[in-house]
């Protein structure tokens, strides 16, 4: 019975009743692939879901649209796949945040580019009335998710420049930048509804759309350049979210149910981790997506910084004391990303459970640049992941810990975040590596800070050596140290 319904409605709207439930079978891929991709040990399974819910989509849009040139659609994706099949068996590890933020571009490019073909050519896509006028409902379609996908592409080039160095991980604090924000942004609103409330067609009328596309290019970049590194993981998460969102906007238009469940799909669940993330940081999510609303003009990590004793020790001092421990909490961070040390952490790891020291791994929500970098990292070293914890699992244990090892994380390690009201990173959950009897602590030297820019007391603790070195020649000193 249910099936009949379903096979009237889609005759009804031009869908055969077999093509709508192969979307729903994707979409039911794409659910069971995030749900796969919520654990390190169910991700590969993840990402074949994914894949296979993809294939399923795409292989029934063609079988149910009119297509003009199958061979120059065939070459199109033959030459997608190419350079991303390429650019992933390339690309670093350490530039895996970067690689994020530019597929968000491309989606949101997409987006854009899909849009602007259905405004020059409206009857293409079945979205013109009998006057040859584009429906209301497909102009709001449009400008929504034009818009939408302007932003995405223009923030997450910024992200991009940020996360790969070709730009400043500061923030770049614009006079009166908050009125600016919120200015274009009510301009582009009201210039969808002017949009839509006309009867603007295609091609050379309603060139209001040019205006949206301009506009919402603009406020891309306007939004990410105030917001500094600290805030990048949650930036990427954003992102994410309304590349889903562009998609699920341009599905309405396109009349394809696949792109709609796909874009909701994301569009929900990333803007459910960047809430979650943002809680994690103690950060206003409004203030974040709003453009480093909270962001200090005078604040920065230039300021000049007293000279404070600490101690410094070597890997033969570090290999000792974590052989006699009973036990270690190693926490990761992009120094650790950065220098590839993962590798060598693992085989120190090894070393350290055959003389009989209970081994964990402590991640922070907002360790790296994206979320769940260093679960990444320490997967890709095959660390086992039930060594793995996250930070409301673990932080109660650092007061029975014999060594904290801190390789490469400085902001997420911080007590700043707890004491010191007037510290961009104040109220921010942190490890109390400070309970731990010992805490090596590895980084290039004393004069860098965290991604905050704020200097750190762990530093100069009554049980902290500092390892000053690259985390990965220093951890395989340890181990050579321990052999």
């Amino acid at each position: 019975m249910s099936f009949s319904i379903l096979a009237s409605a889609a005759d009804g709207a031009g869908t055969p009743a077999w093509a709508m439930l192969a979307y729903l079978i994707a979409g039911v891929f794409f659910i069971l692939a995030l749900r796969g991709l919520s654990s390190p040990a169910s991700s590969r399974a993840g990402n074949r879901y994914g894949m296979l819910g993809m294939l399923i989509a795409v292989v029934t849009t063609l079988a149910t649209h009119e297509i003009a040139n199958i061979a120059e659609i065939g070459i199109a994706m033959s030459l997608g796949g190419v350079i991303g099949v390429t650019v992933a068996r390339k690309i670093a590890m350490t530039a895996m945040p970067e690689l994020v933020a530019g597929f968000h571009s491309l989606v949101g490019l997409a987006a854009v580019v899909v849009g602007l073909a259905a405004w020059l050519d409206p009857a293409s896509f079945g979205i013109t009335d009998a006057a040859g006028q584009i429906l209301m409902v497909s102009r709001v379609e449009l400008g929504l998710g034009i818009a939408i996908g302007a932003i995405t592409f223009s923030g997450s080039v910024i992200a991009f420049l940020k996360l790969s160095g070709r730009m400043s991980g500061n923030p770049i604090l614009l006079p009166m930048r908050h009125v600016i924000n919120l200015g274009t942004l009510v301009a582009i609103l009201g210039m969808i509804a002017a949009y839509a409330m006309s009867g603007a067609g295609g091609g050379g009328e309603g060139q209001m759309i040019i205006y949206i596309t301009i506009a919402a290019f603009l406020i891309g970049f306007l939004l990410i350049i105030p917001i500094g590194g600290a805030d990048m993981p949650v930036v990427v998460s954003m992102l994410n979210s309304y590349s889903g969102w562009a998609a699920a906007a341009m599905g309405f238009t396109l009349g394809n149910t696949a792109m709609i469940i796909t874009g909701a799909l994301v569009g929900s669940s990333g803007a459910i981790l960047s809430y979650i993330m943002c809680r994690a940081m103690n950060r206003s999510f409004i203030s974040v997506i709003a453009g480093g609303f909270g962001a200090d003009d005078s604040s920065g990590g230039g300021e000049a910084r007293e000279a404070r004793p600490y101690k410094q020790g070597s890997a033969e001092d570090a290999a000792f004391m974590l052989e006699q421990a009973e036990k270690v909490i190693i926490i990761p961070g992009y120094g650790m990303a950065v220098a590839q040390a993962q590798h060598a952490l693992r085989e120190m790891c090894d070393m350290l459970e055959e003389k009989g020291v209970e081994v964990k791994f402590a991640i922070h929500p907002v360790a790296g640049r994206m979320p769940g970098h260093m679960n990444v990292l320490l997967a890709e070293a095959s660390v086992d992941y039930d060594k793995v914890f996250e930070l409301e699992d673990i932080n109660s244990e650092f007061a029975q810990a014999d060594v904290a090892f801190i390789i490469g994380a400085n902001d997420v390690v911080n007590p700043a975040a707890k004491t010191d009201k007037s510290s961009p990173i104040y109220g921010m959950p942190v490890f109390d590596v400070d309970k731990a009897k010992q805490v090596f602590f590895i980084k290039r030297s004393m004069g860098g800070v965290g991604y905050a820019g704020v200097d750190n007391d762990v530093f100069y603790m009554n049980q902290t050596v500092m390892l000053l070195s690259d985390a990965k020649k220093m951890v395989e000193e340890i181990v050579k140290a321990l052999d």
